[in-house]
């Protein structure tokens, strides 16, 4: 049942017009989803669908169908949306779309920068999990020291943590991190920019009272500025 809510939710963001759409009922076979549009949002149920069906069609609307395909190739399935006299309006090809190339492993030292949202474990190397707005990374590892340091800022400021990633690129371009060794870490200063430049400028013999713009040059600086020939 929690499977099929997540395809009837898919399916309800593919379609769009979320107030417009509603569920009708389960017909007999393999999860056959029925869905009912009220006449005024027809039309733009029917051309964001087809939109899809010519290769384009809005972002969300194609993330929804991404996401339904991707979830029927998960499940060893194949789909297909039919309108209401039965023919082919869009197929999912799911199980038989050709598997996604992925490059790696990659192993590389760098950093990550997040807040510590979980310290835990027995083995000789702790996981480590950080979070860094919406993005959660669970496969970082330290040494039981190095763990017990790193816990005492559990929920605490933002963490950057040095070490060596294994990382795997996907088909779309996207890297996905496999696993991290942490070897060491700092706590790094949360407080807002502006904060920052009024402690600068009470600094005696600073020159930041003559900056018109210290936040766009602290960013700068931060980031490297310049024109490209």
């Amino acid at each position: 049942m929690d499977r099929l809510a997540e395809y009837m939710a898919a399916y309800a963001r593919l379609l769009g017009e979320t107030s417009r759409v509603h569920f009708q009922g389960v017909e007999t076979g393999s999860a056959i989803l029925v869905a009912a549009v009220d006449e005024p949002a027809g039309p733009k149920v029917y051309d964001r669908v087809h939109q899809l069906q010519r290769g384009s069609g809005s972002r969300d609307a194609v993330k929804a169908f991404e996401e339904l395909d991707e979830m029927l190739r998960r499940d060893n399935a194949t789909g297909e949306l039919r309108g209401n006299g039965g023919a082919v309006v869009l197929p999912f090809p799911g199980r038989s779309r050709p598997e996604p190339l992925v490059f790696g492993p990659i192993r590389q030292e760098g950093s990550l920068e997040g807040q510590v949202i979980r310290v835990g474990g027995k083995d000789d190397s702790v996981p480590v999990h950080l979070r860094d707005e919406t993005i959660i990374y669970s496969g970082l590892n330290a040494t039981p020291d190095l763990a017990r340091k790193i816990a005492q800022h559990l929920l605490g400021p933002t963490l950057r943590v040095y070490g060596s990633g294994t990382w795997y690129r996907e088909g779309d371009g996207s890297w996905v991190l496999k696993s991290f060794k942490i070897n060491d870490f700092e706590v790094l200063d949360d407080d807002p920019l502006e904060d920052v430049v009024a402690a600068l400028r009470k600094v005696k013999g600073s020159n930041w009272n003559e900056v018109s713009d210290p936040v766009r040059a602290l960013l700068e600086d931060r980031h490297g500025s310049g024109d490209a020939n």
